[in-house]
């Protein structure tokens, strides 16, 4: 009598502890579905912010449109590109407005990362600058030229310096990967000085010319019209609004993208664009 009152009892606290197991089990797969609603559909986007102008675009002409559509909008201030990346591909972002999509593959490609570009934003051309010499074509021979030396940025120099006659590249290169080994010809005998691109301005002085991307130019208050030469920007080297793949299609990022395409920013566009900027055809 008291085994068959044991064996009652202990299937009756089975039989609880089965369905307080599949309450639980519901509850979570609910808290998960709801988590990844929120993901989607949330209402505050965090972006990564550096000292730069396509930050200061997004900004002053972006976050006023998300805002008007109820979202909140905050930066985080991180040190350069390479660490915003990893904040991305980390989740502590949601999204940053700071990179080609060359510097996005090379980043996926070095730190298995999963970032996509989902629209192209205005850009700033690269140029070559001089305190020495008027023009481009005042280059002596064996003259001393700085570029930078992060892949992608290093290849966009030298293809803007094949643009001005200065080198030739070897045809076959992958222009995105190009570095000094695929100079062909160099009939100034130039000596290039590959350097971290933000220190370029400060150095200046020690250079015959220099290579520097439209941000680097931006952020060192160098005037832009003073530009000896520019780039053609190409495809892969126009500026995009990058976000984690899992959340390309997230109602906020969305709303980012509209907002680049949006009447109310292509007016902004015309009235503050004093010659800084290189807008893709989509986005006048």
């Amino acid at each position: 009598m008291k085994m068959k009152k044991f064996i009652a009892s202990v299937l009756v606290a089975a039989t609880a502890f089965g369905l307080a197991a599949c309450g639980n089990s519901g509850s979570g797969d609910s808290a998960k579905s709801d988590s990844s609603a929120k993901s989607t559909d949330k209402k505050e986007i965090v972006y990564g912010k550096s000292q730069g102008p396509y930050t200061e675009l997004f900004e002053d002409a972006i976050v006023p449109i998300l805002e008007k559509e109820g979202y909140t909008v905050k930066g985080v201030d991180l040190s350069d590109l390479q660490t915003a990346d990893v904040a991305l591909n980390d989740g502590d972002v949601d999204v940053n407005v700071e990179q080609h999509t060359a510097y996005m593959e090379n980043f996926n490609k070095s730190y298995n990362g999963d970032l996509v570009a989902i629209s192209p934003i205005p850009t700033v051309p690269a140029g070559v600058y001089s305190k020495k010499y008027d023009s481009i074509d005042d280059i002596p021979n064996g003259a001393k030229v700085a570029v930078p030396n992060d892949a992608s940025n290093t290849a966009r120099c030298y293809l803007m310096l094949q643009k001005i006659g200065w080198i030739k590249l070897d045809e076959n290169a992958d222009p995105s990967a190009i570095t000094q080994d695929d100079i062909t010809e160099n009939p100034h005998n130039i000596k290039f000085t590959e350097m971290n691109s933000m220190t370029i301005p400060a150095t200046m002085d020690d250079f015959d010319y220099v290579a520097i991307t439209g941000s680097v130019v931006y952020n060192a208050g160098i005037d832009a019209s003073t530009a000896l030469a520019n780039e053609d920007i190409q495809d892969y080297l126009v500026l995009q609004v990058v976000v984690k793949k899992e959340n390309k299609d997230a109602a906020w990022a969305q709303a980012i993208v509209d907002a680049y395409h949006s009447d109310e920013f292509k007016e902004y566009m015309k009235k503050n664009n004093d010659g800084l900027w290189w807008i893709p055809e989509e986005l006048q």
